[in-house]
């Protein structure tokens, strides 16, 4: 927990999910940047996601699934560069994600969801 007594990106359990969405500033002027890309992991306030461009402390990004789920609006908390990409920390303000894939987890404890990944990357069919 942090000093003031709440759960920060760090402590909060996160899953290993990559789904594929948009991610845009909040706030577009034409021509802005507005990226296909993918999430990297999820947790329950937030995500992580790649991206092509650098992007600033505190910037207000929306971040909507290919597959039609509703958009979510974050904040950038970390921006991370790794060789030519960008990894980009988003912290929402909902207390939940209403994303479908989100649903095949729900109840599942990391442990469970790290050992399914292990038996399907190991299934030979």
């Amino acid at each position: 927990m942090g000093s003031d007594g709440r759960m920060n990106g760090r402590e909060e359990r996160r899953l290993p999910i990559m789904m594929e969405v948009n991610l845009a500033p909040a706030v577009r002027a034409s021509g802005e940047r507005c990226e296909k890309t993918f999430t990297d992991n999820i947790s329950p306030h937030g995500l992580r996601v790649q991206s092509t461009s650098a992007w600033r402390l505190g910037e207000r990004a929306e971040v909507t699934p290919a597959k039609g789920d509703v958009a979510m609006l974050g904040e950038v908390v970390y921006c991370q560069r790794v060789s030519n990409r960008f990894f980009v920390g988003l912290k929402f303000r909902s207390k939940h994600i209403p994303w479908s894939i989100l649903q095949r987890f729900n109840g599942l404890t990391h442990t469970d969801i790290m050992g399914a990944m292990r038996w399907s990357e190991n299934d030979p069919g």
